[in-house]
Order: C-alpha cells, then structure tokens, then sequence
C-alpha cells in the first residue's frame, strides 16, 4: 500500500497467490479466452421458469451460440447452435446489419440477440443469417422453426407481442407481421423508401440515447407503437470501405453537430386494420428517446428537447392527443434512462431523477405528477431491475466506494431502509422474471471474470449457471491493483488504480502506459471485469506499469462530477490527467519520463490533444480512432456538452480542433483507425494526418482495411496490440 502526499493508496484488493505463467500476445488474443466464456445476454422468461443466455462456441469463440436452463435447479444445456442452422455455409450480414451490430457494440457472429415471445408459454425469437426463427422449448430438445426464408431480404428488430402470437419485424423498411403459428407475413405500413423508414432506430437513438428499437406493442397485442424515420434532412457523409482489393462506397446519412437530425413520426397503429393515429409530440425540435405503454394500454412517449435541458413524459389518448405528466429541467442536460416501472394500480409508476443532485427513485402520481421520494442512498442509484408488488418491494442497483463498485438491493414501496442483498465486492447485475421471484445474477471483479448464478428474491444463491473458474487466467502471474485517489485541481478525489510491473526489482524504475478513456460517461478504474485485463497483465510481465484514471466527468458518481465535461472538453480531462501524472512522481519505482498514454475513440481524442499540447508529460502517445474535431461527430453526443456550434465555431468547439494544433506535436504518436468506422468517421484522421503533413511533423499511422470503430476480428485485435506494444517499446524502454 502507497503512503503519498497527494496520491492516496485506499484498500488494495489482492489477486490470488498463484504461479508464475508466461503470457504472449498471441494467447491473449487466442482461443479458448483466457477470461473464460461466461453467459452473455442473460435473461429469465417472463413466467419465471427458464433462463436464456448467449454463450461463445467452443471451437470458434467469436460465434454465439443459444443456451438455456430450468430454474431453478436445471442445468445449463445448449438449446440452439449456429453452426446447424447454418448448415456449412456462411453467415450473411447486409451493411444495415453490419451497422445495427457495431451500434450495439457486438463484433461476434452467430446467435447475436433473442428475446422472449409470449408470456404463458414463452418461446425464442431470434434472427441469423437474415431470417427469423422461433424456438419452442420442452424438456427435452427444442423445436427451431424457421419463420421467414428470404434470407437475401433481411428481417430486421423482432419485437414479440405477449401473446407470442405475432412478430412486428422490419423488412425493406416496413413494419411486417409475421404469425409465429403459420408463419405468414404480412405488411402493416406503407411508404418507405431509400431514406425512410418505419420501426428502426435512428443511428442518433442507436448509438448515443441507448434506444435500438423503434416500436413497441401493447399489453393486449392489439396496438404497436412504431416510429416512422425520415432521414432526407441529414447530411451524407460519403464513407469508403477501404478493403485490401477493393473499395466500397458507402453514403451513411450522418447527422454532426449543429445539422438536421432525421424527423421522425411516432404513430399508433391497429395491427387489425392498420388504422394508424399520429401522437401528437412537441413541435420544436428535439428528440423521441423512450416510448412504451401503461399497464392499462395507454401510450407513453417521451420527448426532449434539441439542447438537451428538458425531457418531458407524455401519456396519449386513442386520437393521439398528449397530456404532459411530468418533466425534468437541468440547466446543463437531463441525463436519459429506462426507469419507467408502472404500478398495477395504473395510478402510479416509479422514476429515477438527478433532481436531488444524486440519482434517486421515486413514486409518481401518474394523474398529477406528483412525486414521493423513495430512496435516499449515500451513492446514486443506477437503474430499476424490477417490482414485486405482491410483496411490496422494488430491486434497484447503487454504487458504493465511490463509484467503483455496485450492489443490488431491495427496499420497500412505503419506503425505509434498504436491503443489501449481494455482499461480494465489485460489481454486481441483475436480470429478473417479471414477478421479481428470481434474479440472474452476474458478478465479477477487477482481476475476476464474471461469473453467473441464480437468485431468489432475498440473494440467497439456488443455481449455479456458470461459476467460470477462469483456470488458465488464474495461473498466470498478475499484478496486485493497487487502488489510488488523486487529487484534482478542484480538490476533487478521482479513482485511479496502477497495476505494478511484475518480477520489479528494488530501486529500479519501470516505464508505465496509462490507459485512459477520458471521455464523459466512461469508468474503468472501478471494481469491474475488462477485457482489457489480459492486455495489461501482458504489459506487466514486459515490464510496463499500468495506470487507470478515471477524470472528472466519469460515471458512476454525482451529478455535478457527471457534468464536468460541459463546454470544458479537451480541457477538464486534459488537466486530471496531467495531475495524475505528476502525483505519479512519488511512485518510487515510475520512471516519469517514460510513461505513455494510449487512449481509444475518446480516448483517443485525449492522447492525441495531449500529443499536441506542447508540454504533455508523456513520452508517447497511441491514439486509435480519435475524434480529432467535435465538430465532425454525432448531435446528440457532441451538443450535450458543447451546445450548438452556432453557424461557425463556437469556443467550446474550437477548443477540440485538435487539427489547428498540429504544429505542437513534439513527441511520438501513432495514429490507428478503421476505414469503415461509421461512428468516429475514418474522415477524423484523415484531416490530421493532413494538417501534421502541412506542419511537416512526423508521426505514425496504422489503418484497417475495411474494419469498424471496434477493429473487430482476432487476427484484426492482435496486430493492433502488437502495434501498439512495439510502438511503446521503441520510444519507453532505455536505449541501448
């Protein structure tokens, strides 16, 4: 443990004592995972009964394949196998797919989403390979119906009624029907064309306002909710897919900063007779981030507006007509969420809100919005995992330790003092049947990949689903984290946590790579399983220190450390992070000129706006897909912290051209972008490499032909962090 004066060693958690192992980047990137391969996507059955999970196949552990198990003393059993549907030929993915994926961040292949259909007897829907199929479960093996076989027209965004009778999909941007018992389509909207479309999310829902679908249905399966998406206004952005034998011109309708959004048309559709009513939304500009149904088959729909400061909640009537319930003001920006639990009563539902300055829960009077304070935890609540209003009781998940872990607990509806109900330190999920009988359960550590069981309402444990022993992992010699304040220019305390070289000899210095995101949103040096821990143990045994850094802006804490970033990018993470560094000093065994920063997406915009900074504290920087001008990125995203650019640019934009900054660089940077990136466009380091070139600086520069902002794919990952690595060796280790 570090004694300091500014750098503040809190409790250090031990890894396991276990036997030295080496490691190389080929088994960090090699099969089977070192982390193990834990369920994913794990969820219950809405009666209670089963449990679902997505699970990497053992020959190929970029394919997913659908695996389940009885509760509450089932085994786990593989239900359905990608590799026999498929049938020896390959996966098809249309660019709409390929884009819905890196939307929701999944690079594998295979079985990638399900969802439940039906509540009395639930079955699986699921989609591959441009088809839909349904499986029927049973104690024994279940039955695969395959419900379209048009694979070269690609079903798109399932959504089951709850009756499990019919599947509202989209194909060629039309909402279809499809009757999961004849498997017979048919289509419920009119009118989509090459820049409209019904039922999808928007790319700005999808890839900043956490929403991937764009229709729901209501509780009597007679109503859809489905949005209609008008992209015209958005700008195109013309994206090459740079492949090594060819290139593919893509024109992605990219709303930046400052442009028109899509318009999009919330409608209530009778699946009947396809009669169709308009709800009535706010005419100014904003945005439809959430919208569902009451328990009494009223519609709800959210709206917010353009900058961000206002989200109001609205119930429909059957002509459309909208009736305000309540609403949320911050003079800097409402943070979105999925806290909308309506009672059974009808009268009332349970809401989160920042409005205290923490995020709290508490009950609404859905006729008059009046709200009643429910919880008062010392950390802010992280979301709602469900109600049982048999027994009163509401399941919520809260941070402790500032942030760096969380833990689920119960509490009353009348309020009181919450149960704990898991006790491991680090972080733990919940997925709960819609009764709140039993949770899947998922919990890992820093240095402890997740691990899966079964509990019931009060925590107790009744299955185990996967307890992931991780033994290969385990045997390697690792770095014991050491957990670290540092201390901010404001006086702020921010979570920081330094993994130590291995095998470190007394009174040498050891070069450090810190790893840092920077951006808002973002929390790595918290209590939780990353993938990344593999990469860092290898960076240990090489000899390299690793630092993590969580700036101001981070998630996880409260409100006002949430909104650092506002009007302040590239400023506010700028300076944590140089803070960090120089409390870094007291470290006896940092070598302080030789620490490198690597950085990824927003990160990257960090490594490369210290890279030309002009005086940055590090040695080397490796910056892959970097926003390189705020101005060039999403609306949504960008116009929370730095507002509109305001025809030209504003300060608060100018201060994140890292382009006009070029004639700064003074120290190593390696550049590493995809060409197909459709999120932080490949444009980003284009315009850098251009102005270095102009100032005659010499840099580095990786691209990947045809891969995405995650550069997925093994072979892809591992020349990356080979890279990466070499670059750092040459410019951190002492000279010969």
């Amino acid at each position: 443990m570090l004694h300091l004066p500014l750098l503040l060693a809190l409790a250090v958690t031990p890894a396991p004592a276990i036997a030295p192992g080496a490691l190389t980047l080929e088994r960090v990137f090699a099969d089977p995972p070192l982390e193990g391969m834990p369920p994913r996507g794990v969820t219950v059955s809405p009666d209670g009964k089963l449990v679902a999970f997505l699970r990497p196949n053992a020959a190929d552990s970029e394919v997913l394949d659908l695996w389940g198990a009885l509760l509450p003393s089932g085994a786990p059993r593989l239900l359905v196998a990608t590799a026999d549907l498929l049938g020896g030929k390959e996966q098809k993915l249309s660019e709409a797919e390929r884009m819905l994926l890196e939307r929701k961040r999944i690079s594998q292949r295979g079985i990638t989403s399900y969802l439940w259909c039906g509540k009395a007897q639930p079955s699986l829907i699921f989609p591959l390979s441009g088809d839909l199929y349904l499986a029927r479960l049973s104690a024994t093996k279940p039955e695969v119906v395959r419900l379209t076989t048009d694979e070269e027209v690609p079903e798109m965004d399932p959504v089951c009624n709850e009756q499990g009778t019919l599947v509202a999909t989209v194909k060629k941007g039309e909402v279809v029907l499809v009757d999961t018992a004849t498997k017979k389509a048919r289509a419920l909207t009119k009118g989509a064309g090459p820049t409209r479309s019904f039922g999808l999310a928007e790319f700005i829902a999808a890839e900043e306002m956490d929403r991937d679908v764009g229709m729901w249905w209501s509780p009597n399966g007679k109503r859809l909710i489905v949005f209609e998406v008008d992209e015209s206004p958005v700008g195109v952005k013309r994206r090459a897919r740079i492949f090594a034998d060819r290139t593919e011109l893509e024109e992605q309708r990219y709303p930046a900063a400052g442009e028109k959004n899509a318009t999009i048309t919330p409608w209530l559709i009778d699946v009947t007779g396809g009669k169709k009513v308009k709800l009535q939304v706010p005419s100014a500009d904003g945005y439809l981030p959430r919208a569902g149904f009451f328990s009494d088959g009223a519609p709800w729909i959210q709206w917010q507006s353009r900058d961000q400061t206002l989200l109001q909640l609205f119930e429909g009537d059957a002509q459309g007509k909208l009736r305000l319930i309540l609403e949320e003001k911050d003079p800097q920006w409402v943070e979105l969420h999925d806290d909308l639990f309506p009672l059974k009563d009808g009268k009332r539902f349970l809401w989160s809100t920042e409005a205290s300055g923490r995020r709290q829960l508490v009950l609404v009077d859905r006729a008059s919005g009046a709200r009643t304070p429910l919880t008062n935890e010392p950390e802010r609540v992280d979301g709602i995992n469900a109600i049982n209003e048999d027994k009163g009781l509401v399941f919520f998940t809260a941070r402790r330790d500032r942030g760096r872990q969380r833990h689920l607990f119960s509490q009353s509806l009348a309020g009181g003092t919450p149960v704990q109900l898991t006790r491991e330190p680090g972080f733990h999920g919940a997925v709960f049947d819609e009764g709140g009988s039993f949770f899947l359960h998922t919990w890992s550590d820093f240095h402890v990949p997740p691990r899966v069981d079964v509990r019931d309402q009060s925590g107790a444990r009744v299955q185990v689903i996967d307890d992931n022993p991780a033994a290969e992992l385990l045997a390697l010699h690792r770095s014991t984290p050491q957990w670290l304040d540092v201390k901010a220019d404001d006086g702020a305390l921010l979570n920081a946590v330094l993994l130590p070289p291995l095998n470190a000899k007394p009174g040498v210095k050891y070069p450090v790579i810190a790893d840092i995101y920077g951006g808002p949103t973002g929390a790595d040096a918290a209590r939780f399983w990353q993938r990344s821990y593999s990469m860092w143990t290898y960076w240990n045994q090489q000899g390299y220190g690793v630092l993590l850094l969580d700036v101001r802006g981070s998630s996880g804490r409260d409100r006002a450390f949430g909104r650092a970033h506002y009007r302040n990018m590239g400023v506010v993470e700028v300076a944590d992070t140089v803070a960090a560094i120089k409390q870094l000093a007291a470290v006896p065994w940092v070598d302080v000129k030789r620490i490198g920063l690597f950085g990824w997406s927003y990160g990257g915009f960090l490594a490369s706006r210290l890279a030309l900074d002009g005086s940055s504290p590090f040695a080397a920087h490796v910056a892959v897909a970097p926003v390189v001008d705020f101005a060039l990125y999403d609306t949504h995203y960008t116009e929370r912290y730095l507002g509109m650019p305001e025809g030209g640019k504003a300060p608060a934009y100018a201060q994140t051209d890292l382009t006009a900054r070029a004639k700064l660089l003074n120290r190593p940077l390696l550049l590493v972008h995809g060409t197909a990136d459709d999120n932080v466009l490949f444009e980003n380091t284009l315009q850098l490499t251009e102005a270095l070139q102009k100032e005659g600086k010499l840099f580095e520069l990786m691209i990947y032909p045809g891969k995405a902002h995650g550069i997925a794919g093994r072979e892809a990952r591992l020349h990356v962090y080979k890279t990466i690595t070499a670059f750092f060796d040459r410019h951190l280790r002492p000279s010969n």
